[in-house]
């Protein structure tokens, strides 16, 4: 009889252990490979914002995104949960990484964001920095003379 419940102690410690192997496999195996996830997560976060297109790093813990109107967004996967961040005008600096498939970039809003992006290739890469450079872009000034300066030139 001892020999039986020894037996069935060993199972369920060993039973115990498969699940919490897998579950810490899983957890590790969490990233943001699946578009549809960044999809319904980003609009959770920003309901207004309309999402134009997303690019994925090559590991797949972040994900860019392009709003409808030029804005540019960003998704993480901090081990435990998404982040979402909604990148500002002018609250970012981008720099291209060393292999040419990346971008290094410091938001200056949220710098526990900031770090180096490998991408699959370098046209992804320089496809973010466009978002990112877009992002840049201000309301022009309505101050300066919209008129035909090559007659002012002229004279």
């Amino acid at each position: 009889m001892g020999i039986i419940v020894w037996c069935v102690l060993f199972a369920i410690v060993i039973f115990f252990a498969f699940v919490a192997t897998r579950m810490a496999a899983q957890n590790n195996e969490d990233s943001l490979h699946d578009t549809g996830l960044a999809i319904i997560e980003f609009g959770r976060a920003f309901p207004n914002e309309a999402i134009r297109q997303l690019q994925a790093t090559e590991n797949g813990q972040a994900i860019f995104v392009r709003l409808h109107d030029n804005k540019a967004g960003l998704m993480r996967n901090m081990a435990r949960h998404f982040s979402c961040h909604l990148i500002e005008p002018g609250r970012v600096r981008v720099v291209s990484s060393e292999t040419g498939r990346g971008l290094t970039i410091d938001f200056l809003d949220a710098p526990s964001h900031n770090g180096k992006f490998e991408f699959a290739s370098p046209k992804e890469a320089s496809e973010v920095a466009l978002w990112l450079l877009g992002n840049y872009v201000a309301e022009p000034d309505k101050e300066l003379p919209s008129g035909n300066t090559s007659a002012a030139n002229k004279q």
